[in-house]
């Protein structure tokens, strides 16, 4: 039994501050006057807070935890701008790894709209940069990415291979260009060799603490395929997950995770938890494949008049996949980030919920929604759909939107603002691997939104930093159907908490992203500790 005191303890419980918690067995055991606890429990332990700031711990309401610990496997490639650095960053990894001739080279986090040249590289160049190695190079959308020829040759894609629905071979005169995006780059991507389980065990322990190190206590699996299978059977079997981690397979990979861990299924086991389903039904808007209904911008004089992205699924599968999740009493995740991805999902929730299925008992959630329009959002809380913004895509690519939709449109990204008006229950996420799991980061685009040239981009839709927050405590708990357990420090509820060096309530909101996580607890135990 433990007495934290001495610090703000910020409960997210009704704008309540409380002077002390008593943590007991891994739980809350009080919250509230220090005097009274110390009376109470007179043998406890005391921990002094030292004048620092204790919240919830921070819930990551969608990411890619395996992608994740994938990434640290791969080639970093955020701070290449150039094909020269590129190739710079590639050599060095083979060298380091002592990898051979022949064997795969994945990499990721390239962004062409980073580049000097805001090109894809080109097929060419990609031989050049690896002529030894099949390569694979993600974009850090992860909705698109480039492939050498050794590996389109192993992969089986020719200039005769047709682009499936939903995605896209890019050829010119005929000829493969490397790039491929959506179903087409997602579909190769996954017929590529995965790493050693013993490599990917190490990744997985290492990717916990990056999580735990922003204050993070309970992560999401966002997009969970058969490949997958194997390694959560070692993670589990194996008592390798710290986190909570919430678990959302595609269609086809459902019955197989379902009937590998049925005692996963909508409740944890070892720290694992089968949440629902995942669909995807659009791309990105960075990457210009969202799927939008007002045209894009033309950028340059190859970008196709009228053009719109383009949907993943279809009318009829979307509503069969709501219908589905409704009728098993599973929650449904669906990736859209343009507002005809966005149209298509709440029209499905609408027939749905019409026809009689029990959809808003799901807590059907609308991942991203980065162009949902504000005309729309009175559907969105008629039907119970949860939002989960991309906020910090304001400061990372929010120059890229102005290009690509215009200052009106651009502006409007991920509306925490109108959300919030319309008293629409929304989250905040990261999407990692995209950027870092940061919260505090996430926390200062939604109430600062500023691009990274400095612009405010839809001061209209900045939130109170109190209302961030709760968007990655007490709502992503709800989100989850989990706010009996976790989102706020109330008696009975998981001691999953988050120590902070300064009061974000007090903090100068300009200055936000620079609060630092001093430490980190999941049920009672610290598991990060800031040296």
């Amino acid at each position: 039994m433990k007495i934290y005191y001495n610090g703000t303890i910020l409960t997210m419980e009704d704008n309540k501050a409380a002077e002390a918690v008593c943590v007991d067995g891994g739980r809350i055991a009080a919250a509230g006057d220090l005097k009274y606890l110390l009376e109470k429990y007179p043998g406890a332990e005391k921990e002094d807070l030292k004048g620092h700031t204790m919240l919830p711990g921070f819930i990551d309401p969608h990411s890619h935890f395996s992608a994740a610990a994938n990434a640290l496997l791969q080639v970093p490639l955020e701070d290449a701008h150039t094909g020269e650095e590129i190739g710079d960053k590639i050599r060095v990894f083979l060298e380091k790894n002592n990898l051979k001739a022949g064997d795969w080279v994945m990499a990721r986090g390239y962004d062409h709209n980073q580049m000097r040249e805001k090109r894809h590289l080109s097929l060419e160049e990609l031989d050049e940069i690896c002529p030894l190695n099949p390569l694979v190079i993600q974009h850090k959308s992860g909705h698109m990415g480039l492939f050498n020829s050794k590996a389109l040759e192993l992969l089986g894609v020719t200039a005769e291979t047709s682009s499936p629905e939903g995605g896209r071979i890019e050829k010119k005169d005929g000829r493969l260009t490397g790039y491929m995006e959506e179903n087409a780059f997602l579909y190769y991507l996954q017929k590529t060799p995965a790493p050693g389980m013993k490599a990917l065990a190490s990744a997985f322990r290492q990717v916990q603490e990056k999580y735990a190190s922003y204050g993070i206590t309970t992560v999401q699996e966002g997009m969970m395929v058969d490949r997958l299978l194997p390694l959560y059977q070692y993670l589990i079997q194996s008592e390798g997950l710290e986190l909570d981690v919430v678990g959302y397979p595609s269609l086809e990979a459902a019955p197989d995770f379902m009937k590998a861990f049925p005692q996963a299924l909508k409740k944890y086991f070892r720290h694992f938890k089968i949440g629902g389903y995942k669909i995807f039904l659009d791309g990105s808007p960075q990457g210009r494949t969202a799927w939008m209904q007002e045209p894009y911008r033309q950028v340059s004089g190859e970008d196709e008049k009228d053009y719109c992205g383009y949907g993943t699924m279809k009318d009829e599968e979307v509503l069969a996949a709501v219908k589905k999740a409704a009728r098993e009493g599973l929650q449904l995740l669906a990736h859209c980030n343009g507002d005809a991805a966005a149209e298509q999902y709440i029209r499905a929730v609408g027939k749905a919920e019409e026809e009689g299925e029990p959809v808003k008992e799901i807590r059907p959630v609308m991942v991203h929604a980065q162009l949902l329009r504000r005309d729309q959002m009175v559907r969105v809380k008629k039907f119970g759909i949860i939002p989960s913004f991309f906020v910090a895509h304001v400061y990372h690519w929010g120059e890229v939107h102005v290009k690509n939709f215009g200052l009106g449109r651009a502006s409007a990204i991920s509306p925490a603002g109108s959300a919030l008006k319309e008293g629409i229950l929304f989250t905040f996420h990261q999407d990692t691997p995209v950027i870092e799991p940061d919260m505090m980061e996430t926390v200062w685009c939604a109430v600062q939104r500023e691009t990274k040239e400095g612009r405010v981009l839809g001061a209209e839709e900045r939130i109170p930093v109190e209302e961030a927050l709760k968007a990655v405590t007490i709502n992503a708990a709800r989100q989850y159907g989990e706010e009996a357990e976790k989102g706020s420090i109330r008696p009975g509820k998981q001691a999953d908490l988050v120590i902070l060096d300064q009061n974000p309530l007090d903090a100068d909101p300009g200055q936000l992203r620079g609060i630092s996580v001093l430490e980190t607890i999941k049920g009672g135990k610290t598991i990060y500790r800031k040296e």
